[in-house]
């Protein structure tokens, strides 16, 4: 530990014994978010064609395109969030270029959409080339690993709008759907049953949380992070886990009612996104591992496992729903694939949509033990 932190400085303190942080005191809103989706959805309904299918709130977007009996194409658009302050602090630009590949592509394929391409936005305050092909060899191998391509984008100058060494990212990704409808959760009963992806840590949500939670801890990202061999900031900057095959060859053997990408809002705030109404999933807190960098930054910012659960992935990066009777063998497969241990995570109920635990996430789930 030291008293430089990473990051900015941020004021106040907090952790054990002192206060407790959340996500909106570390500057993100997530009730502010969803009210912007509900007013970005008005507004663009004003702005469709034809051939637009759905509206704003799914993963993904979709559009027919050879009339009615044409194929489906998805596509997204997304970031890396804070979590980019990191990788430059940290020098870890060729894991910023895989995130951004990541983030989008797993929007993809939750809605069963093959990925197609990729396309990318970076800006700097400076235009350094070695830089920016640092970043986009990143991306050609977050797109290989997918199975996309990396089709094109736009490098952007812009001094006095970015500091020099300040950076930016988007991505879009497009994608196919094979038959033409879009796999969107109508299809999931009560009965059914959720199977846990394991995430590679954080991903590349909840940052504004982790810087904050790391600078009024005194840490450095060089830090050992207890319960592992390795530093804090080899833990936050785990790159993205793409889920691409995994979801490819749960769907050519088994019936997936639904796929879930556990981003911002965390497990509450997406699993809900593929379900109908009268499905209610419930999780049971404590049957996966949390991995050990969740337990710190629980531990050391006093945030308590509710607000951590809606902020992180806390180990699981998408969920999966599938019949009870193909439960164990989706699960081995996916384990297969992943090369790592997948856990039955819940089940689906009758109810109002939604997400509830059991029990509620109040006590240390397993693998903070000894952190």
């Amino acid at each position: 530990m030291s008293d430089r932190a990473p990051g900015e400085a941020v004021p106040g303190g907090m952790g054990a014994g002192g206060n407790r942080l959340t996500y909106r005191e570390a500057g993100v809103d997530l009730e502010a978010a969803e009210a912007a989706v509900a007013a970005i959805g008005r507004v663009a309904a004003t702005a469709r064609r034809p051939e637009v299918v759905g509206g704003i709130g799914a993963f993904a977007g979709f559009f027919r395109w050879g009339g009615a009996g044409g194929g489906l194409l998805a596509a997204t658009c997304d970031g890396v969030g804070t979590k980019l302050a990191v990788t430059l602090e940290q020098d870890a630009l060729e894991t910023a270029g895989w995130d951004l590949v990541a983030m989008n592509v797993n929007d993809l394929v939750v809605h069963g959409a093959e990925p197609l391409f990729f396309l990318d936005y970076v800006a700097v305050g400076r235009l350094d080339p070695q830089r920016v092909a640092r970043v986009v060899q990143g991306m050609a191998e977050a797109c290989r690993e997918a199975g996309c391509a990396l089709l094109g984008g736009e490098t952007a100058e812009l001094p006095g709008l970015l500091p020099p060494g300040g950076m930016e990212l988007a991505g879009f990704a497009v994608g196919h759907v094979p038959g033409g409808e879009p796999l969107d959760g109508r299809a999931v009963r009560p009965g059914d049953v959720i199977l846990g992806l394991p995430s590679s840590g954080p991903h590349s949500n909840g940052f504004a949380l982790i810087r904050r939670v790391a600078a009024a801890a005194g840490a450095r990202w060089e830090d050992p992070l207890p319960g592992t061999a390795g530093t804090l900031g080899e833990a936050v900057l785990a790159p993205t886990r793409l889920y691409a095959a995994a979801a490819r060859r749960l769907r050519e053997a088994f019936e997936v009612r639904a796929l879930a990408h556990i981003t911002g809002g965390g497990l509450p705030g997406n699993v809900p996104r593929t379900l109908p109404a009268g499905c209610r999933a419930v999780l049971e807190w404590g049957s996966w591992p949390v991995p050990p960098v969740f337990h710190w930054l629980h531990r050391q910012g006093g945030v308590p496992w509710a607000e951590m659960v809606r902020v992180f992935n806390v180990g699981i990066g998408m969920t999966v729903v599938v019949p009870a009777a193909q439960a164990e063998g989706a699960r081995r497969l996916a384990a297969e694939v992943l090369g790592t241990e997948v856990p039955v995570i819940g089940r689906i109920v009758a109810g109002p949509r939604g997400v509830e635990f059991e029990p509620p996430p109040g006590t240390n789930p397993p693998g903070g033990a000894g952190l």
